[in-house]
């Protein structure tokens, strides 16, 4: 077999029938031939996400502010730079997971893996897409949170490095979690403990100093807080400042959600 099948139904080459299955010519192949596979499957729903992160986002930034009896400017400015992150993570962790257990249900999991492509370049391309549509949902929370709030933004240079690395964490954290477990039911129970937890529990939209000392030693080695600071870091001055342990927390997470799910691609036969 030296085709891929599209969505459309239409076979496309993954490589010249004479070539070798190695080398780097053909994983760029692979990569590109599963960039096309992917985008054809999730494109219908690109709409629908963006929409949810949007909501999810902007919806707990708003709600939050009702928490509050009156909003001081630094309060404002917690509030509103938690909004990218508060969007990123249920994309991460709830759309990818769920996207894989539907696909185990379906048995497109399993035809995914048969094809013909390598495995690392099936990994990358999931990453690459969900990280892309991570994008758009994220700018709009922060649009409606500069609109609600009226908060002045600071933007530095290190804000695209920052939100590519949250958006990537969350995505090969959610993949990786998706893929080590078996069930896909005890995925979707783990999934949505996860994010009730997340949201409500993790210093997202007020400083980490609130949180019981334990509380705020668990944050210090979860990446939550760390997306939060990096982020903040990126769109003010003065806010988030010696952000590079946040930096360091999200890159050994990022690691972490790829050398697991490699681990687990590894293991499949």
């Amino acid at each position: 077999m030296t085709g891929l099948v599209t969505s459309a139904g239409l076979a496309e080459p993954l490589c010249p029938r004479d070539d070798l299955r190695s080398g780097f010519p053909y994983w760029l192949d692979s990569f590109r031939a599963m960039l096309r596979y992917d985008w054809g499957r999730l494109r219908q729903w690109v709409g629908m996400m963006v929409v949810i992160q949007t909501l999810m986002g902007a919806g707990m930034v708003l709600m939050y502010g009702f928490f509050y009896p009156s909003i001081t400017p630094e309060r404002a400015l917690y509030i509103a730079t938690g909004a990218p992150t508060l969007a990123l993570i249920p994309l991460g962790l709830v759309m990818v997971p769920n996207g894989v257990m539907q696909d185990k249900l379906q048995g497109t999991f399993d035809y995914v893996w048969s094809l013909p492509t390598r495995r690392s370049a099936q990994m990358l391309s999931t990453f690459t897409l969900y990280t892309l549509m991570a994008l758009p949902g994220a700018v709009l929370a922060l649009l409606i949170a500069f609109w609600r709030y009226g908060v002045h933004l600071s933007l530095s240079p290190i804000l695209l490095p920052a939100v590519l690395l949250c958006a990537v964490m969350s995505v090969t954290v959610g993949y990786a979690l998706a893929l080590a477990i078996r069930n896909p039911l005890v995925t979707n129970v783990i999934v949505n403990a996860l994010i009730f937890v997340v949201l409500l529990f993790s210093p997202i939209v007020y400083p980490a100093s609130q949180l019981p000392g334990w509380l705020f030693d668990v944050h210090r080695v979860l990446p939550f807080e760390s997306m939060a600071q990096v982020m903040r870091a990126g769109l003010t001055t003065g806010l988030a400042t010696d952000v590079g342990l946040s930096f360091l927390v999200l890159g050994a997470w990022t690691l972490a959600g790829c050398a697991a799910a490699a681990w687990v691609v590894g293991r499949r036969h």
